[in-house]
């Protein structure tokens, strides 16, 4: 082994048996590092997939207050409109993280946020908001009486549609090239038959590769309002949609919760639900209280009632993205219960055909299929990775 001179410096103290142990544990040895093809780490890809369904299963036992990383990118203008929400909050922690923003915001980008906490600018513009919040929920109690406390769902309700939707966008797909005035072009539309309603909107979602390959803004001209009431979890992943207008009533445990059948399968069931329980009751002793804070103790598995407001385009976009086998089981079966609805409820076949990539496939095979894609690429060599 090669050694270094001395440097003339003072040589470290010893160290204690009791620290030589502790880096010993914490840096192995290379005699200690298994030299075997076979590693828990090899062992861990081979069952990505059950570990995942595993943790699927089990989060709903994680209360709302579990924290999560977020990371945002976001003009100036919106970060204006945004700290200026959070500020004036009625929960505390969402105030809390507005003004721990707006001091980190500050050190680069202080001349878009000047009007933030300004009296007569952003201040009065959080005042109005909480303000007309508060009229309009007194209302909602004043002519729909208190809040039901019942079971609900899981549902997918498609709620408002255009019923001359399609027409729409056949009309909004050929305007741009035809010269003519809209109207014109609505009218030729409305009259068209199916058939050849057919190959306009064949001609304009063209040969899809993928699920990237999206038609233009022509299906942005209908649109689907779809109320949806699932588990907590689930809302959390679709709620990250923002091409489209999402409100959500207050998470309660009165809209009841779902068992996940591997949680029965394992046996486990009792315990689940006497978790469920003890967090809903916790709920109950602060709803009264701190009505604000009450739902932290909710967990993810309690359902919650939403709305979803979005044109077809994005319609496309989330049902395709969020039906692939490797997602949660429960935001799958919403977004293929939103397809079925586009095509058999507001009668838009065509542009529910035009959804080629929703995926049907059962979650098991389909994390199995992409596991084995994921290793295919590992085994490859690094420039045949990389396209060179």
């Amino acid at each position: 082994m090669a050694s270094f001179p001395p440097s003339g410096k003072a040589s470290p103290p010893p160290r204690s048996p009791r620290s030589s142990n502790r880096e010993k544990s914490r840096f192995p040895s290379s005699s200690s590092i298994p030299t075997s093809t076979w590693t828990p780490g090899r062992c861990r890809r081979s069952s990505t997939a059950r570990f995942s369904r595993a943790l699927d299963a089990l989060r709903g036992l994680l209360p709302a207050a579990t924290q999560a990383n977020l990371g945002i990118f976001a003009s100036g203008q919106a970060y204006e409109a945004l700290l200026i929400r959070l500020l004036a909050h009625p929960l505390m922690e969402a105030r809390d993280c507005g003004t721990a923003m707006l001091r980190e915001l500050r050190k680069v980008i202080p001349a878009f946020l000047t009007r933030v906490d300004r009296e007569d600018r952003g201040v009065r513009h959080g005042v109005y908001n909480s303000g007309t919040a508060q009229a309009t929920a007194a209302l909602a109690i004043e002519f729909l009486g208190e809040r039901p406390e019942r079971v609900d769902g899981p549902v997918v309700r498609l709620v408002d549609w255009d019923r001359d939707g399609e027409a729409r966008v056949v009309a909004h797909a050929l305007w741009p090239a035809s010269g003519r005035s809209f109207a014109d072009v609505r009218g030729a539309a409305e009259a068209m038959g199916i058939t050849e309603m057919l190959d306009v909107m064949h001609a304009y979602s063209g040969l899809r590769a993928d699920r990237r390959h999206r038609p233009g803004r022509a299906l942005e001209a209908t649109s689907y309002t779809f109320e949806v009431v699932c588990d907590y979890g689930a809302y959390r992943d679709l709620q990250r949609h923002r091409m489209l207008t999402l409100q959500a009533q207050p998470l309660t445990p009165h809209l009841g919760y779902d068992v996940p059948p591997e949680v029965t399968d394992a046996e486990c069931e009792d315990d689940y639900v006497a978790a469920q329980r003890e967090c809903a009751s916790l709920y109950d002793d602060l709803a009264d209280p701190f009505p604000q804070e009450a739902p932290y103790a909710v967990t993810l598995a309690h359902r919650i009632r939403f709305t979803l407001v979005m044109n077809a385009r994005e319609a496309m976009h989330l049902i395709e993205l969020r039906s692939q086998p490797q997602g949660h089981e429960t935001y799958r079966v919403v977004a293929l219960e939103m397809h079925r609805l586009i095509g058999e409820e507001a009668g838009h076949r065509m542009i529910s055909e035009m959804m080629r990539f929703v995926d049907r496939s059962s979650q098991a095979a389909g994390r199995l299929a992409a596991e084995r894609r994921q290793q295919e690429r590992a085994a490859k060599p690094t420039h045949d990775r990389l396209g060179s």
